[in-house]
């Protein structure tokens, strides 16, 4: 019977994908989740992201204010299956303010498919993002988008990743021709041209395919753009390394796609790629040891919590990553941190807002336990062993705002509001030692302005956010072996007035100037001072150097 389970567990983990989609914003990257979940069979009709006011919206953008903005600014989770693999796939939000929510949503996937558009190439963000993957080993697959636009050469755009993301190239796909002139696509595998057709809606299986990339008939039908990506693919099979499989799971290859996902067009190739080269789960870190996917007993960890998902119940949701054994409905499960127990029995799985009641997951899912305040950020759910997940991160703020309600009436739903927006890392919510005016702090504006919004639309509350003269942030600790508890009371205490309490309680010195920190730390040599704050048991990865 064991070894039942055990041929059960192994093949169920084999069979899973996850991975999250990223990309600068406006690159495309929700039209193509929207279009994998199509071609996938998970969604019959694909609704259009740019158009706003219409009824329709991207399946993955269900927040009011990404419907009225077009932008994604929460992540989302979906599930879908395709040629027998169970693929999770995580739509990011492109917004660099908010980068903290993507960077969490990293950690729980084990391959990322990278979106750029053909015509603006590696931007910012797309360059932030791809740090995070590099420093976990993520590996990567490129999608290059818009190709029925006036775009860049694609030698150029390879040239262009090649060079700022620091990582080989290796063409699965190349591009005859571009914006109206936009032919298809040579598949350099099969040795065949999927031939573009522009304006399609729905999934079809009868895209034209022009057999041998040799074929008379390519230069007959497509000319001088057939001419010159043959030209350029001879060139670019001489020049590139072949594809390495141990070099594209270690982050330092990637294999590129060309396509256009508006026209659900190249979207096929992507999908058959990340099922025959994107890793099933692979072992995880924990404080204690390592963690294999396939162990019997279940372990997972909540890396996003998201309040009103549906507005009409006031829920909470933690997505959890499930790192090893068999989820079922119903069992009991402890919350490390506080030695809690649960026994979830409403446990979804998502296709975006549309949930399904789920009766098992496995090594590589994503599932969501309704809660209410039970579960933070990181948190580690396990059948009884106290292991605790690193990697977690949450990033000092940049900007500060003081709020405050309209309606003094008001005010328990105010902290009610910010209370759970906290718990969600959508901002990060301060309380003063000294002072009863709450603070917001963030990474970017637009955070400030998502939460005013949520806080009216989903609390009923009229916040004013109001500027607040601070600008620099540090977690504070003290070792043990330096009085520990005592030092840092003492330090609190004699800094009562810019000292202020997190989400979870950990203290965090507010100031105005980066050389007011320097002088900090000149008279509480014994304080650490840290940049960012990794949730297991708040141990700090990084410290402030001097």
């Amino acid at each position: 019977m064991a070894t039942e389970t055990s041929s059960r567990l192994d093949s169920e983990v084999r069979r899973r994908r996850t991975f999250a989609i990223i990309s600068h914003p406006d690159a495309g990257k929700t039209t193509l989740t929207e279009k994998l979940l199509l071609f996938s069979g998970a969604i019959q009709i694909a609704g259009s992201v740019k158009a706003r006011k219409a009824s329709r919206h991207a399946t993955s953008d269900w927040m009011e204010i990404e419907k009225q903005r077009g932008i994604s600014v929460a992540s989302s989770v979906m599930q879908m299956e395709y040629r027998d693999c169970v693929i999770n796939l995580l739509d990011t939000p492109g917004h660099q303010d908010f980068s903290e929510d993507t960077y969490r949503v990293l950690t729980a996937v084990d391959a990322a498919l990278m979106v750029i558009d053909a015509a603006n190439g590696v931007e910012p963000q797309t360059r932030r993002l791809l740090q995070v993957c590099r420093a976990r080993n993520t590996p990567i697959l490129t999608f290059v988008n818009k190709m029925d636009r006036e775009v860049q050469a694609p030698l150029t755009l390879m040239d262009e990743i090649e060079r700022e993301l620091g990582m080989s190239v290796v063409p699965f796909t190349w591009p005859v021709g571009m914006g109206k002139f936009f032919g298809g696509v040579l598949d350099l595998g099969k040795d065949q041209m999927r031939v573009f057709s522009p304006g399609e809606e729905r999934a079809t299986q009868d895209d034209e395919i022009i057999h041998g990339l040799a074929n008379p008939v390519l230069e007959e039908r497509f000319g001088s753009a057939y001419m010159e990506a043959a030209g350029e693919v001879e060139l670019v099979q001489e020049a590139s390394p072949p594809f390495d499989e141990t070099e594209f799971l270690a982050g330092r290859q990637t294999p590129m796609f060309f396509g256009s996902a508006i026209n659900n067009f190249g979207v096929r190739e992507v999908l058959d790629a990340l099922v025959d080269m994107a890793p099933a789960p692979g072992s995880r870190p924990a404080l204690q040891r390592e963690v294999q996917p396939a162990e019997p007993k279940f372990t997972g960890v909540v890396f996003k919590i998201q309040a009103n998902m549906d507005p009409a119940h006031r829920d909470r949701i933690a997505f959890l990553r499930v790192a090893s054994g068999h989820f079922e409905r119903g069992m009991r499960l402890k919350v490390v941190r506080s030695g809690k127990e649960l026994r979830p029995n409403t446990v979804v799985s998502f296709l975006s807002q549309r949930r399904e009641l789920l009766e098992e997951a496995f090594a590589g899912d994503i599932i969501g336990i309704p809660n209410h305040g039970v579960l933070q950020l990181g948190d580690t759910l396990t059948e009884g062993e106290s292991l605790q997940f690193t990697g977690l991160p949450f990033f000092a703020p940049e900007m500060f705002r003081a709020v405050e309600v309209a309606d003094p009436l008001r005010t328990k739903q105010l902290r009610a509001g910010l209370t759970q927006l906290g718990e969600e890392g959508a901002i990060q919510v301060f309380r003063p030692v000294a002072g009863s005016l709450l603070l917001l702090g963030a990474v970017g504006q637009l955070q400030f302005e998502v939460v005013a919004h949520r806080l009216e639309h989903e609390y009923g509350v009229k916040a004013r956010i109001m500027p607040a003269r601070y600008n620099v942030a540090r977690w504070v600790t003290c070792d043990d072996a330096d009085g520990g508890e005592r030092e840092l009371k003492r330090f609190i205490d004699g800094n009562a007035h810019r000292v202020a309490l997190d989400a979870v309680d950990a203290p965090c010195v507010l100031l105005e100037y980066a050389g007011e920190l320097r002088a900090m730390q000149e008279n509480w040599p014994k304080i650490k001072f840290h940049a960012l704050r990794e949730h297991a048991g708040l141990v700090f990865q990084k410290q402030l150097d001097g």
